[in-house]
């Protein structure tokens, strides 16, 4: 729901204040977490976990993970062959490398890579890389090439944030009855026709015909896919490590929304000031969306291929009806009466 959210609420406070503000979002959002798990979320544990915090694992993870977000928001302005981007990447790169080594052999390890032994695990994981992060380039469309205000542009998309939120529940609740296999396939391919219907978005186009047809398709996709992919990620883990599998699938929806801002625009033609240019730009952004298309239909190939639904109970074999009776008889004849 906040990726939902996020295009007209980040809209709202361009046209508000600044861009700057984006970054005070969080501040008030974690201070009412803060007080409402103190007072209602019960105190937990694992009784079987014992040993220090992994400390070395916990600096390595963010070091490297800071080295290559760096890298990749720099390489596009700075250059990708510019000393502080390969170091940075190189850098980050190694450290993340040194980070598997050490959780490999770490006696109580952050992050227990036990957990990938599970295909049904690393193949939502890889299906979550590849659908999140498409979604980025369209605000610039619709503001640069279509000229609608920041705000507007926000406002937009409040039918993929109204559709998620109707839909999303209803559909994990779906999931459970019939198995994630085949909305984790079907989801993705929406996803990719709500991003072909992107390619129509143009100069002078109207948000009926052109955003809204594809802005509803994809919530559509999105909604069939996210809470199924969720359940699975979970339901791929013992109960006892479900937070870090859920803290693991976000860092990878989160690692792929910042590689598709770093990479997608290069691979789309879109680099430097081609913002500027609504002709360049809207040209780059129909290739863009067709590119996200396509690791989309990947990502329903994917699930398709490595997703298993859980198995139903066996159900009983009918047997023959259980005789409470003394016989398994007719009833006796009523005796004659005797005389006396």
């Amino acid at each position: 729901m906040a990726s939902a959210i996020s295009p007209f609420l980040g809209g709202w406070l361009i046209a508000a204040g600044s861009w700057r503000l984006i970054f005070a979002i969080n501040l008030p959002i974690a201070a009412l977490v803060i007080a409402l798990c103190w007072r209602h979320v019960p105190e937990s544990h694992d009784p079987d976990a014992t040993g220090r915090l992994d400390l070395t694992g916990g600096a390595l993870v963010t070091a490297g993970l800071v080295g290559l977000t760096y890298g990749l928001i720099e390489g596009p302005a700075s250059g990708w062959a510019s000393p502080g981007v390969v170091a940075a990447l190189a850098g980050g790169a190694v450290l993340l490398a040194g980070f598997a080594a050490w959780e490999h052999r770490a006696r109580h390890p952050m992050l227990p890579l036990g957990l990938f032994t599970s295909s049904q695990f690393t193949a939502t994981n890889l299906v979550t890389f590849v659908v999140y992060g498409a979604l980025f380039l369209l605000p610039i469309e619709l503001q640069q090439v279509s000229g609608y205000t920041a705000l507007w542009a926000g406002v937009s998309l409040l039918p993929l944030t109204l559709i998620m939120l109707v839909l999303s529940a209803r559909s994990g609740a779906l999931a459970a009855r019939i198995g994630p296999r085949l909305q984790m396939s079907v989801g993705p391919v929406l996803v990719v026709v709500g991003l072909a219907l992107f390619s129509r978005v143009g100069a002078g186009g109207s948000y009926l015909t052109e955003v809204l047809p594809a802005v509803s398709v994809l919530g559509l996709g999105l909604a069939t896919t996210v809470a199924p992919l969720t359940a699975t990620v979970l339901a791929a883990v013992p109960a006892t490590h479900a937070g870090m599998a859920s803290a693991v699938n976000n860092d990878v929806a989160r690692a792929a929304g910042l590689i598709a801002v770093a990479v997608l625009p290069a691979a789309a033609g879109i680099a430097g000031d081609a913002y500027l240019h609504p002709g360049t730009f809207s040209a780059g952004f129909h290739t863009a969306s067709l590119i996200s298309g396509g690791l989309c239909v990947l990502a329903g190939g994917i699930a398709a291929a490595t997703i298993r639904n859980p198995r139903r109970p066996a159900v009983m074999p009918k047997t023959r009806p259980t005789v409470h009776c003394g016989l398994d008889a007719p009833p006796a004849h009523a005796a004659t009466p005797s005389r006396t």
